[in-house]
């Protein structure tokens, strides 16, 4: 199981996340492309920084929405979905080549995340986009109980996945995560390590309502927006190894 992290979400002279902090202990940088945060020079630096740590690249993108962080939905169409996910993964693809990495898979961010997950025509649009890509690149996907429905999906694409758990972030009943907007959808250090323990050793996650799930997990998130996360990387990170 790799350990992934969102960073590169800063703006301007707007501060986000602690990047410095987590990257030496990550598998998997997933930077932000500039629609919901991130910008050229803020890229930049996170590239530098995952050179600098061996740390392996993918894009971030988003809905177009930097003053909602890229957390509301937008009602795009599919040539809408095909562009933004292409102009983002062609401009962190371009800035990596030229610090000497590769971006090598893409995790939409937010609401798009959310929306792949739940809508099937937002999901076949991110398929077509990373699949009609130049070059072939991942897709991560949140690990839920129709992963061999999305993976079947993926294939018929032509497409190879990767499945997503999350450390810090408490699981509905139906495997996808807690709004936000509810409490307790974040988890302090004490719940987020007793999960990443759980997935470690049995699979497994206990949603909100007690009920047991399992997943099929490539790539285990931490975000770097959540400081009781970053804080906590170091004691997951020797979980998962």
């Amino acid at each position: 199981m790799k350990l992934n992290c969102d960073l590169g979400e800063s703006f301007g002279s707007w501060k986000m996340g602690l990047d410095e902090q987590a990257m030496p202990f990550l598998d998997q940088a997933n930077i932000a492309c500039g629609f919901h945060a991130g910008d050229p020079v803020w890229m930049t630096k996170t590239l530098a920084l995952a050179v600098a740590n061996g740390v392996e690249v993918g894009a971030h993108p988003g809905y177009p929405d930097l003053v909602g962080f890229g957390r509301r939905s937008m009602n795009c169409s599919h040539d809408e979905i095909v562009g933004l996910m292409h102009y983002q993964m062609a401009a962190l693809d371009g800035m990596a080549q030229s610090h000497g990495s590769e971006m090598t898979y893409v995790k939409p961010h937010g609401a798009l995340y959310n929306d792949m997950m739940s809508k099937d025509s937002v999901r076949a649009s991110i398929m077509q986009a990373v699949a009609s890509f130049y070059k072939p690149v991942r897709l991560v996907l949140q690990a839920t109980p129709e992963s061999v429905k999305h993976r079947e999906e993926a294939q018929a694409a032509g497409l190879e996945v990767s499945f997503e758990a999350f450390a810090d972030r408490c699981y509905d009943d139906d495997g996808r995560l807690l709004s936000r907007t509810k409490a307790g959808a974040v988890h302090n250090r004490e719940r987020m390590l007793a999960q990443v323990q759980q997935l470690v050793s049995e699979g497994t996650v206990t949603s909100v309502s007690g009920h047991t799930l399992k997943l099929d997990v490539d790539t285990l998130c931490v975000h770097g927006d959540n400081e009781e996360g970053v804080r906590a990387i170091a004691a997951i990170r020797e979980l998962i190894a």
